[in-house]
């Protein structure tokens, strides 16, 4: 999935509070009570949780090739959360506390993308991965499978977890011809009391079935992704069967309920909270994939009665979660009487330097890569205003592939069909300096590892794309006055899930309603004829399903190729010597009200 979906959401009223179980002690009242046996066996313990740490091993900004900074305050990466993670150790004690992670470990920053695609992990004498080595020595016990894990193919991602100390769960990962779990669906750990009674924790790893969408290509026919709740009732029960004593769950699926991907697949994309309801004897949930903030999040189950606690660090390891169990001894068995979460803050604590160092030259290396200059820009081009404007630096993204989709075909029947291009306007932050131009310059503008995909669409079909595409602007009214900051993201739809289109011309009257937007469309100077055929140049997370929009995904294939977007867009600087908004540059669409331009 993409990775800037990034919402604070504000604390529970409960937030840090003891969330007493049904039909059990809450903490305030096991502190309080007088009435227990003499000596009577209580046990606490804490597991810590990450989520979507997409490559960040430091506060680095590869991109900026600068420390990370933002206006709220954060920090990034492990070798902070290294440091938080000692000190709870610390103070709970090492044998008293587990650390788990949520998933989407291995894609989102030029650190991941030199060790998949530079100096891959898979070659022969190839290094182990900067995220292993990271989690590795910070000392985890568990992580789940991310849907971005398989963005560099099967391949990487075992090679990645040959290299791991600690299991790679997936329970709802099954083998496509068996439908046996292709990855380990569980483990359990033991913890020693002081009573001489262990504690039996369950980990049980579930991730998103929409990878069968967003990675189709390395996955169909090898791997199958069935729902989130149906794996979690068929497993709990058998963890609760082995003597679980707790049952936690490390989920890659957001807590919302709602999904990206319409009716192509029969599953929840974001089912925490769902989970949580329906089924059974899970006792917390660590919450990944919606990259949003979840200090604590109490969710009843429907057939006990008892609250299920969830939490959702923030991502890029800007905080670490932390679960804080109560047990007591009773009838032979630990019971659980309470649990709360709360949230630490890594931009509290300095880089652990033991991670500094293990890391330094990887560090060293990928900054050097990034730092390549690769052509000259005449001008400088930004995303600042790219959402609402039709900005040149997303037509450089249009014209690259429109030019490698064309060099791609050239040989084929779909040579002389014409070639229309979709990109999005991924970040408001991006730019490219009048001046050198360097490799991290050009990945700041595509920051996903988006590959290219060829489709054949008809006029009718494209039409409908763009009429979709348009829902993302607020309906406006004529004379209403316009603020930028509030015209876009209708229904929180984010800014990767706004499509140009290049090759047309066409205005976006924001003062209609959503699906009849689209005004004065027009191919070559004539109004689209709903009947021609198009060669469709699309990233293939939107030509596999990804946002939902209409036809593409199961639009006829014409060509597909494993290299990504914005290795192409460096080729083709490289190759050209000079950026040039000359060379690239087209007005294709506007936004209006009544008719009227915008802007």
């Amino acid at each position: 999935m993409p990775l800037n979906r990034r919402k604070f959401l504000g604390k529970s009223a409960a937030t840090g509070a003891a969330v007493a179980l049904t039909g059990a002690v809450s903490a305030p009242a096991a502190q309080a009570h007088g009435g227990r046996p003499k000596g009577h066996k209580r046990y606490s313990f804490t597991v810590m949780g990450t989520t979507d740490l997409h490559g960040h091993v430091f506060n680095w900004d590869y991109f900026k090739d600068a420390e990370y900074t933002d206006s709220a305050g954060n920090a990034q990466g492990l070798s902070r959360i290294s440091t938080l993670v000692k000190q709870v150790r610390e103070e709970k004690g090492r044998g008293n506390t587990l650390l788990i992670d949520a998933g989407d470990t291995i894609q989102g920053t030029p650190l991941t993308y030199y060790y998949a695609r530079v100096e891959p992990i898979t070659a022969a004498d190839g290094p182990v991965h900067p995220m292993a080595q990271a989690m590795n020595a910070i000392g985890y016990d568990a992580a789940a499978l991310g849907n971005h894990e398989f963005n560099y193919g099967i391949d990487t991602l075992r090679k990645f977890e040959s290299q791991l100390k600690f299991p790679l769960l997936g329970a709802n990962a099954v083998d496509a011809k068996t439908e046996k779990p292709a990855f380990r669906p569980y483990v359990i750990k033991k913890l020693r009391t002081p009573h001489g009674k262990d504690v039996k924790v369950a980990i049980l790893g579930l991730t998103n079935p929409g990878i069968a969408i967003w990675d189709k290509a390395y996955v169909q026919g090898v791997l199958k992704f069935p729902g989130i709740e149906e794996q979690a009732a068929l497993w709990v029960p058998k963890l609760r069967s082995m003597g679980a004593d707790v049952v936690i769950v490390s989920a890659h699926t957001g807590a919302s309920g709602t999904s990206s991907w319409g009716d192509q697949l029969p599953y929840v994309e974001n089912a925490a909270a769902n989970v949580a309801r329906t089924v059974p004897g899970i006792d917390a949930i660590l919450v990944g994939h919606a990259h949003v903030e979840i200090e604590q999040q109490l969710v009843t189950n429907e057939k006990t009665g008892k609250s299920v606690v969830l939490s959702e660090p923030l991502c890029y390891a800007e905080r670490l979660a932390l679960f804080d169990f109560e047990l007591e001894w009773e009838r032979g068995c630990w019971t659980v009487s309470s649990v709360s979460s709360k949230l630490l803050n890594s931009n509290a604590v300095a880089d652990d330097p033991k991670i500094t160092k293990l890391l330094e030259d990887e560090h060293a290396l990928v900054v050097k890569y990034v730092n390549q200059v690769v052509g000259q820009a005449t001008t400088t081009l930004t995303t600042v205003d790219a959402r609402y404007k039709d900005a040149p630096i997303i037509d450089l993204i249009n014209t690259v592939q429109a030019d490698v989709v064309k060099k791609a075909l050239a040989s084929t029947e779909y040579a002389s069909l014409p070639v229309l291009s979709q990109a999005s306007p991924f970040s408001r932050t991006s730019s490219i300096p009048a001046g050198e131009v360097t490799i991290r310059d050009l990945s700041g503008l595509y920051v996903y590892d988006n590959t290219l995909v060829a489709k054949l669409m008809t006029g009718a079909q494209v039409r409908a794309y763009l009429e979709f595409s348009a829902e993302y602007f607020v309906q406006t009214a004529a004379g209403a006055v316009v603020d930028v900051d509030k015209l876009t993201n209708a229904n929180g739809r984010p800014d990767y899930n706004y499509d140009y289109v290049s090759g047309l011309s066409y205005d976006i009257d924001v003062a209609q309603a959503a699906g009849s937007r689209i005004k004065n469309l027009t191919y070559q100077g004539a109004a689209l004829d709903d009947a021609q055929k198009f060669v469709f140049a699309v990233n293939n997370y939107r030509a596999n399903g990804g946002g939902a929009f209409p036809h593409v995904a199961s639009a006829q294939e014409l060509w597909s190729e494993s290299t990504e977007i914005r290795t192409r867009i460096a080729e083709w600087v490289t190759a050209k010597g000079t950026l040039d908004p000359a060379e690239f540059a087209s007005v294709d669409w506007r936004l209006t009200r009544d008719g009227t331009p915008l802007f």
